[in-house]
């Protein structure tokens, strides 16, 4: 396609064989509309923004989306192990996994519910907001041209209200049941890395907890631990010749909050790198290990960090890791970069058009959105290719210094570099009529690039 600039190509041709022949040259077609389109990110924009809108067969595109087969899993599976190569080629995969509210309207989309609106709630105030539930999971990797962790999206999956399986007789599957099935698929797919995932407090689930531990390898669950929970040592071992079922928990053991009151607990002061991307802070920290159990569900032996500040700018919070032997300030150092994970969501919002498509169709609503977080990755590996060869540019203003490149940069020279190649292919000779239209194109290049 000569859309295309050949690094494009080089980075999507292993989606390729996910697609019959003349569907993939239609995605790839999507793709690059997508990457270059300003405003909402429809089927007609893309097709409008790269010349395309008297396109006889235009319905071929919406097919991609709609009925085309192709699996979303297997182009999930190609992407994360792109990232991996580029991003962590060794050492821990650190992954961050959370839901996402994709606020949409209409009679006609069956999955949408009423949820809480994370973005717009506060303890205070309490906003509730119909769309659509996402739980994404992203590689948490260092960046280095940004000199910073980002968060890059690569499986995500359409978690519907418990109302809409009962109204279809199926079987709800909840937060946690789809994060348990979504951690396996990567640990099926990287089976010998040390995988590490954090989360916040609705993935503390027994359940899962239990689940992570059992799969081969184990997989690394960090996430916020309630101060009341229930902790217990470890079960005595079984005498010779006693009787009776064995035990699964020993004795009760003091609740975080008793152990924040007492006076006769030793913290500890420790350093924390990158603190919430605000550089070095420094806490106070308790630590132990424990078994975490309530009635009927599987009993997890876990690690507990208490964490408190000196200068008292947040209240006291517990951590917990499925690995008792992981020390307290590398469980801080992992958990603190779960927030880049807000930044992303926040990002293809204001960059990537989530939230402004216009599919109703069942199977194309459930792959326009993991294909637009999925792009979010896509870019990041062109702006990589772009910074690995000297040609990422930094924009500056003189109300807004910056040393390093954001996302918003990234796309920006990703878009040049895309509407460059698509008019030399167009052009391949120019006079002087084309001459001045290649300078006008070159400032509403600039313009489109930067354009929110």
């Amino acid at each position: 396609m000569q859309s295309l600039p050949p690094e494009f190509l080089t980075l999507l041709m292993p989606f390729a064989p996910l697609f019959s022949e003349p569907v993939f040259r239609h995605a790839l077609v999507l793709v690059a509309g997508a990457i270059l389109t300003p405003g909402w990110r429809t089927v007609a924009s893309a097709l409008r923004v790269l010349g395309r809108q008297h396109a006889p067969h235009f319905q071929n595109f919406h097919r991609v989306l709609n009925r085309a087969r192709w699996s979303s899993q297997q182009a999930a599976q190609i992407l994360l192990s792109a990232l991996v190569c580029v991003f962590a080629p060794d050492g821990v995969v650190l992954m961050g996994i959370d839901e996402s509210l994709e606020r949409r309207q209409g009679l006609k989309i069956a999955a949408r519910g009423v949820y809480r609106d994370a973005a717009r709630s506060s303890r205070a105030y309490l906003n509730k907001a119909g769309g659509l539930r996402w739980v994404c999971l992203m590689l948490l990797a260092w960046v280095p041209w940004a000199e910073r962790v980002w968060a890059l999206p690569f499986l995500s999956v359409l978690a519907p209200s418990e109302r809409y399986h009962q109204e279809r007789g199926r079987r709800h599957k909840t937060l946690s049941d789809w994060a348990r099935q979504m951690i396996t698929q990567v640990r099926r797919w990287l089976p010998d890395r040390l995988l590490v995932v954090v989360a916040d407090s609705a993935y503390a689930v027994l359940t899962l907890l239990a689940a992570c531990r059992r799969l081969k390898p184990a997989v690394l669950f960090i996430t916020r631990l309630r101060l009341d929970a229930a902790l217990y040592k470890p079960a005595p071992p079984r005498a010779p010749g006693q009787v009776g079922r064995p035990r699964v928990k020993g004795k009760r053991l003091p609740s975080l909050e008793q152990v924040l009151a007492n006076p006769k607990t030793r913290w500890r002061k420790v350093t924390v790198a990158r603190w919430y991307s605000q550089g070095e802070r420094e806490v106070e920290v308790v630590t132990g290990t424990c078994v975490w159990y309530h009635s009927g569900l599987p009993v997890v032996p876990i690690r507990w960090v208490l964490i408190c500040d000196p200068k008292s700018k947040f209240a006291p919070q517990a951590l917990l890791c499925t690995d008792e032997s992981v020390e307290p300030v590398q469980i801080l150092s992992w958990f603190v970069q779960r927030w880049q994970l807000e930044t992303t969501f926040q990002e293809v919002r204001a960059h990537l058009g989530v939230e402004t498509q216009r599919q109703w169709h069942d199977l194309a609503m459930q792959r326009t959105t993991p294909a637009l977080l999925g792009l979010f990755s896509l870019v990041t590996l062109l702006a990589h290719q772009q910074a690995a060869a000297g040609s990422l540019i930094v924009r500056q203003a003189a109300w807004y210094r910056k040393a390093t490149p954001t996302f918003s940069d990234a796309l920006a020279s990703v878009r040049r570099q895309l509407w460059r190649h698509t008019y030399s292919c167009s052009s391949p000779e120019k006079g002087e009529g084309q001459r001045l239209t290649a300078v006008w194109l070159e400032c509403v290049t600039e313009a489109l690039c930067y354009a929110a």
